[in-house]
């Protein structure tokens, strides 16, 4: 059996996206700036997608901006807005467990001569409101904290922070990255008083390649590349209209049954959760429990043994799962987001995320929970660690 569990990387992308991509490479290839049918059939393309997006998050068609990526529209929406309000100040509040499209970004910002402080989190993940509330001063210009946190599952209180900052009496923009949360966890930008967010279409079963930026409209912000200005003034070059099609391709279908979606992976997520903790011994819950947690998330330690060995000991039984964050499996690291909830590096070193899709089934989760025990047992009968040396 193949079992795929690292839908928080990437997804398969659906049968329906690919086949509503398809007529804009052939038929339907127009540039979507020109006027004749073929440009139109292009630009009406687009434009139906930035309607599809913007209804799933309760924006207008205009707010939709679209990128190579929610990686693209981090660094688009951060250093943009910083960029545009650097006259009214140069302080930028993070967190400590953002995903590396955000910290590197804010580290060029630092070198930019902007000061940048980062939120703690709690042993669960969640930001410190009272410390954000103590940060903020005159010269805070943006604020950009992730929904769901893309490790743990951490379902972070945007609706609250953006209150926090909607009080405040000079004007703080608020991004948000959704990559984790979008499709997974009902976001409403109007409610939650968030001016700019980041989502990806690889990570709803659309193609790689395509993301998108909200951006609420009048909000100032600089380009951060130059050059031929098609639809977008703010995303210079020729629009990927194939790649924008299968975005709102894969929208529709997530969204068509979205509460029957997100209960369908929360009972997988609850079902694999009490397995391991009824099977294995000596594991170690990353994130929180119930409603607080990304219906698609699980991640756990298995103390004494090296989540490396694990993954590819699982991949050897067609099961298909991650260490860490995407961006940073190949490192020998140990994840800065378990590091800043105050696991130790030597438990980190143990740590095997999980992260399902409506197309996982229950079969599958009783597969891996009675392969993984069995793969756990083999790995700690050979490791040199022994239960209780941490």
């Amino acid at each position: 059996m193949k079992v795929y569990l690292d839908n928080g990387t990437t997804t398969q992308v659906a049968e329906e996206v690919i086949d509503a991509m398809l007529p804009y490479f052939t038929e339907k290839f127009g540039h979507p700036i020109f006027v004749y049918s073929l440009g139109q059939e292009a630009a009406d393309a687009v434009e139906k997608t930035q309607e599809i997006i913007a209804k799933t998050i309760n924006a207008k068609p205009g707010e939709i901006i679209f990128t190579s990526g929610a990686t693209e529209s981090n660094d688009l929406a951060i250093r943009g807005i910083a960029y545009a309000n650097r006259e009214k100040g140069n302080h930028i509040i993070t967190t400590r467990v953002e995903n590396p499209s955000v910290l590197r970004v804010c580290e060029k910002l630092e070198r930019d001569g902007f000061r940048i402080d980062y939120l703690d989190v709690d042993p669960q993940g969640f930001v410190n409101l009272d410390q954000l509330q103590n940060l903020i001063n005159e010269k805070t210009i943006l604020v950009s904290v992730m929904h769901v946190n893309d490790e743990i599952g951490t379902i972070e209180p945007i609706k609250e922070i953006g209150k926090i900052l909607r009080e405040q009496k000079h004007k703080i923009y608020f991004h948000v990255n959704a990559a984790a949360s979008y499709a997974r966890v009902p976001i409403d930008v109007e409610r939650m008083s968030i001016d700019a967010m980041s989502i990806s279409a690889h990570k709803i079963h659309g193609p790689k390649g395509v993301g998108a930026l909200y951006l609420r409209e009048n909000t100032p912000i600089e380009p951060i590349t130059y050059g031929y200005i098609s639809l977008f003034k703010l995303k210079p070059g020729t629009e990927n209209v194939p790649a924008i099609v299968g975005f709102g391709k894969a929208a529709e279908l997530a969204f068509d049954g979205f509460e029957k979606n997100v209960e369908h992976m929360r009972k997988l997520r609850d079902k694999l959760m009490a397995g391991i903790e009824e099977k294995i011994q000596h594991v170690m819950l990353h994130g929180p429990r119930g409603d607080k947690r990304s219906p698609a998330n699980v991640n756990y330690s298995f103390k004494y043994v090296e989540g490396e060995s694990v993954l590819l000991h699982l991949d050897l039984n067609g099961i298909s799962v991650a260490t860490g964050s995407a961006c940073s499996t190949r490192k020998l690291e140990p994840s800065h987001v378990l590091t800043a909830i105050g696991v130790k590096p030597e438990v980190a070193h143990g740590a095997i995320r999980f992260t399902l899709s409506r197309y996982n089934t229950a079969e599958e989760i009783e597969y891996v929970l009675e392969v993984l025990p069995r793969v756990i047992d083999n790995l700690r009968k050979i490791s040199p660690i022994k239960p209780g040396a941490f």
